[in-house]
This record gives structure tokens, C-alpha cells and sequence, in this order.
């Protein structure tokens, strides 16, 4: 059987000569067009974050989806407030590029020479092209530790539309949310952010709910007049406001869960599908790149760390695109990855950065193992291709998860995806955090 799947795959693998944006052919990527077909989304996970690999493969495929496929957005797991500075600029706006690739991206997913890159191109895509590429956030604000930046962005309309209303939630509602910690500057800033939430007392975390509801809600009652004021800022201000709700919704979520006896929800994954949903109300044809855990068609279970299923982006969106959304998958067989641990006695929030080796996988039932076995640096399955009966598909069906660091994240892929990118060795992203050292 290990021959029958080893032949197969080396027969039904599209060997890639690299996957370097200013490097690869068109040429090599045409079995995307018919992986993608007509579908109005394609996905591109990772199967971990801060990959050099797996940012130039989203990079690539996103130019290739562009320039030959008629895609008009690229939407990342990344904040939808925030993200507006980098849409602005990647459209020949003003701004620091530097500032943005700090602020107006999360989870410090935008400090790296690749996404530099990247949106360098953009820019440069939209001043030669007619048909323009427009940059999203898709993900609750100020990575997934506080309402502030949806607040501040709807605030700032409000200001123009509505001022004493405008004035009211100066008063009223943003006082509530300096309970956050002042120091913005560690790679993991987000835990205290996050510890200092859950740290308030009930009746503060109520009253920043209720507060937050209402600024959405006024913002959707009164959508006609505040469109008289600009139509497009009425609309972006009204989503920022309802993602500031979605960010609430989470933290509560965390807030409740010692004491709840009822099975948790994930509000993160379901605003970046109505955040998606939101994009392509606008938008002919979207990318969206995130972890892929958010973009499978797959309940997220990784024992022992998370035990209970939860919903994924990607089944929201499946469950309205149907066939219209296409997921393309990431694995890895070791190399070498970015991380970072808490220094001793530093400061909350502040880690040390280091590089770390992975050696090559051996749990029989990962997609890495199985992908490795085809001895190629770099390839792409459609895995629409397996066969349904035989040796093939009876090794498939030996396939329950990927590989996500030390842990078998549990899936089906044949189910959860439609294409997979082998990469044999992975290396860290070029990072602007700083150079990585390790304890003496």
C-alpha cells in the first residue's frame, strides 16, 4: 500500500520550482485555474504563523489570482478596523508604511520583510492596473484583546455625522476601556490586555456591552441620514462598531466560561465569516489567508489543548458558498520556526525571540507524513483527485489530521479542503522584531 500511495502521489503531484513571488512562472500555477474554477473565495491556510514559505505562497498565489483570475481583494486574519489605513495606502493613499505594517496589522503579523513585500506590489498592481486589489482586515480588533480600535474608528465618523452623540460616547463609553495596559511594545501585549479584562468587575464588563451594543445599533438605525453625511464611511463606520461588539463578545466569552454549563461558542471564527460575508457584498472575487485551522470545512479539535469542536470561518462561509469557495491547505515535514517565550521577571507582556527546530514528522496519520512520502521540496494536490475506492483511498482515509507544531491538529481533509502546498523545510519570516537569541 505505502507504493501504491508513493507512486500516486508522484503521478498526481504539480511539482513547484519555488513558490518566491519575483522568482516563479505563472506557468507552474496553472492547475489553479481549474482547483479554483469559478469561486468567489479561495483560502490559503498555514499551517503555522511567521513562516517565510508560507507567506510568499499566499503572496504568490494572491498575484496569480489577481493578474489572471480577476480577483479583487485580499483579506487576512488580521483586525477590520485596522486594517483600513493599509486598504487606503495599498490604493495609493498616504501613510508610513512602516506604521502600517506595526498597527494596521494584528497579531504583529505585518512586522516582516514578506508582508512588506507584498504590499509594495499591491500598490504597485493598483497604479499600472484599472481593476484594483483591495487590502482587508477580516478579524475582531487589537488581535482579539480589546473593542477599542472598532470604538475609536466608528467614534471617528461619528465625530462628522453625529457630534453630541459623538461626544456622548467620549463621556459615556471610552473611559470604560482604560482599564488597558499603557504599554503596547511586547510581542505578546494581548495576555495583559486580556488578563486586565477579565480582572474587572462584573458590573464594568456589562456596562461595556451594553455601551458598545448601543453605539452599533445607533449606527445601524440611523445608516440612511449618516449616509447623507459620506455613504461609504457610514458603512465601514457601522461594521467597525459591529466588529467592537464581536471583540466584547469574545472576551466575555472568556469571562463566563469557569462558571458556564453550556457548550462555549467561537464569536471569533463567525465575525470573520460575516466580516468575509461584509468584503463580498463589495467585492467580485476575494482571498483570504489565515491559519488552517480557520479556513478548513472542519470542526478545530487539538487534544489535548482544545478538546471540545468548535465552528470554523470556513464552515460559516461553506455553509453560504457552497462549491464557491475553494480551501487550499499547508503542510510542513520540520525545519526551522520562529518562536518566543516569556522573559523571567520582564515585563507583562514582553518575550525573548528565538528560532527553533522541528525535525521531520512521524505520526502515521498526519497529510504531512503522508505528503513527505513523495520525496518533492515543493508540491501541490488537488485532493479532489483521490481516488474513491482502492489502496489510495483506503491510505487517505488512514489521514485524521495535520500537523500544527508539537500537536495533530484532528481533521478530515479530504473534507475540509480542496488543494494542499507540501513544503518540505520551512524557515522563520524575515521579522523586523528583532534578532533572535536564546537563554543563556
Amino acid at each position: 500500500m505505502d507504493i501504491d500511495i508513493t507512486g500516486w502521489l508522484r503521478e498526481n503531484i504539480v511539482r513547484l520550482r519555488t513558490i518566491e513571488p519575483g522568482d516563479a512562472s505563472y506557468r507552474e500555477l496553472e492547475p489553479l485555474r481549474d482547483i479554483v474554477g469559478d469561486a468567489r473565495v479561495v483560502a490559503i491556510g498555514e499551517s503555522t504563523h511567521r513562516v517565510h514559505e508560507f507567506y510568499q505562497l499566499r503572496h504568490l498565489v494572491t498575484r496569480f489570482l489577481a493578474e489572471e483570475m480577476g480577483f479583487t481583494a485580499f483579506a487576512m486574519e488580521s483586525g477590520f478596523p485596522e486594517g483600513w489605513a493599509v486598504h487606503d495606502w495599498v490604493l495609493g493613499g498616504g501613510g508610513d508604511l512602516d506604521a502600517l505594517l506595526r498597527d494596521g496589522i494584528t497579531y504583529h503579523m505585518g512586522k516582516c520583510a514578506e508582508m512588506r513585500d507584498q504590499l509594495l506590489w499591491m500598490r504597485e498592481h493598483n497604479l499600472t492596473h484599472d481593476r484594483k486589489l483591495r487590502f482587508y482586515g477580516m478579524d475582531v480588533p487589537d488581535s482579539s484583546a480589546s473593542a477599542l480600535p472598532g470604538v475609536l474608528a466608528a467614534l471617528g465618523f461619528l465625530d462628522e455625522a453625529d457630534p453630541e452623540y459623538a461626544a456622548a460616547v467620549g463621556r459615556n463609553l471610552v473611559p470604560l476601556l482604560d482599564y488597558l495596559p499603557s504599554d503596547r511594545t511586547g510581542l505578546a501585549w494581548a495576555a495583559p490586555a486580556i488578563h486586565a479584562y477579565l480582572a474587572l468587575g462584573a458590573a464594568h464588563r456589562h456596562e461595556l456591552t451594553a455601551r458598545i451594543s448601543e453605539l452599533a445599533e445607533r449606527l445601524r438605525a440611523l445608516r440612511v441620514p449618516y449616509s447623507t453625511v459620506d455613504p461609504t464611511k457610514a458603512d465601514i463606520a457601522l461594521q467597525c462598531a459591529v466588529n467592537a461588539r464581536y471583540a466584547d463578545a469574545f472576551l466575555a466569552n472568556i469571562a463566563a466560561a469557569p462558571e458556564r454549563t453550556y457548550r462555549g461558542a467561537n464569536v471569533r471564527d463567525a465575525a470573520m465569516a460575516d466580516n468575509v460575508e461584509w468584503i463580498l457584498g463589495r467585492e467580485d472575487r476575494v482571498v483570504i489567508a489565515a491559519a488552517n485551522g480557520h479556513v478548513q470545512r472542519w470542526p478545530y479539535r487539538v487534544p489535548p489543548i482544545i478538546t471540545e469542536e468548535q465552528v470554523m470561518l470556513g464552515q460559516h462561509l461553506a455553509r453560504s458558498l457552497g462549491e464557491r469557495m475553494v480551501v487550499i491547505a499547508t503542510t510542513y515535514n520540520g525545519g526551522r520556526v520562529f518562536s518566543h517565550r516569556p522573559l523571567v521577571d520582564g515585563p507583562p507582556g514582553h518575550t525573548e525571540v528565538f528560532h527553533e527546530d522541528v525535525a521531520p514528522f512521524t505520526e502515521p496519520g498526519s497529510l504531512d507524513v503522508l505528503l513527505a512520502s513523495a520525496g518533492e521540496p515543493l508540491a501541490l494536490l488537488d485532493l479532489r483527485d483521490v481516488p474513491a475506492d482502492g489502496a489510495v483511498a483506503d491510505r487517505f482515509a488512514r489521514i485524521d489530521g495535520t500537523q500544527q507544531g508539537a500537536y495533530k491538529q484532528l481533521v478530515n481533509p479530504l473534507v475540509a479542503f480542496d488543494a494542499v502546498v507540501h513544503i518540505d523545510k520551512v524557515t522563520p519570516w524575515h521579522t523586523f522584531v528583532g534578532p533572535p537569541r536564546k537563554r543563556v
